[in-house]
Order: C-alpha cells, then structure tokens, then sequence
C-alpha cells in the first residue's frame, strides 16, 4: 500500500510540475504581446495558450512552428532575442482588436487579431494568413 501511494504520489508531483502558468490576458494588447513573444521565442505552448482555440488556428501555429524549427541554431537565437515592435493597436470595438507589429529580426510587417470571447481576451491566427 504505501509503495502505490508513493507511486501516485511521484506520478501527480511529475504531471503537476510539467504544466506551465500562464496569466490571463487582461486586454487584446496583453494577449497579442504574449503570443508574439511565444512564437518569437519558440515557445509555442504559451503561444497556444493566448490563442483561440480551434482547428484552424492549431493548423496555423504548427506551421509556424515547424517553420521555427527548420530554422538553423542561429537563426532561433536571432528570434528569440529579437524585439517586438507594436506599430499601432487598432481598436475595431469593445472585444476586437487588430495589432500591427514588426519584430527587429525581421522586420517584416505583420497583423494580428485579438478578440474577446468568453471573457478571454485571445489571438485569431487566421486573420493573420487570410490578410496576406
């Protein structure tokens, strides 16, 4: 007996301390500036977690990410020291918002929707792919 309640107890603690916390987003620029610095620094469970969640998005950000990761070693460090640079929050209404942002790697030119949806504030990655 005690060595099952040991096993449960391993078991919990090891399932417990893989899971990672992540704030609530407060606001549409809190969740974009969250998922873009995920997805710059490779971290994309963080950027999942700022995200909406349906197929389509989980489709997106597995592209990006294998897009990451067929990047060279210097090319993710370059990435993830890059720096985020917000053009303009565009505030469309009270639960919409569009972000335009570059990072200082790239500086490529990119747009992000954020909206508000059971009272979470979260990333529509497909607005991103359809404005291209």
């Amino acid at each position: 007996m005690r060595k099952l309640l040991l096993f449960s107890l391993v078991c919990l603690f090891a399932c417990t301390n893989n899971q990672v916390k992540y704030s609530k987003a407060e606001n549409a620029f809190d969740a974009g500036r969250e998922f873009i610095d995920g997805t710059l620094k490779g971290d994309f469970k963080k950027s999942a977690y700022f995200m909406l969640s349906d197929t389509s998005n989980q489709t997106l950000l597995d592209m990006q990410e294998k897009e990451f990761r067929l990047k060279d070693k210097e090319g993710r460090q370059q990435l993830r020291t890059a720096s985020i640079n917000i053009e303009q929050v565009e505030d469309i209404d009270s639960i919409t918002s569009i972000i335009h942002y570059n990072n200082s790697f790239d500086k490529i030119s990119h747009s992000l929707k954020v909206i508000k949806q059971n009272n979470n504030w979260t990333v529509d990655l497909k607005y991103s792919f359809q404005n291209k």
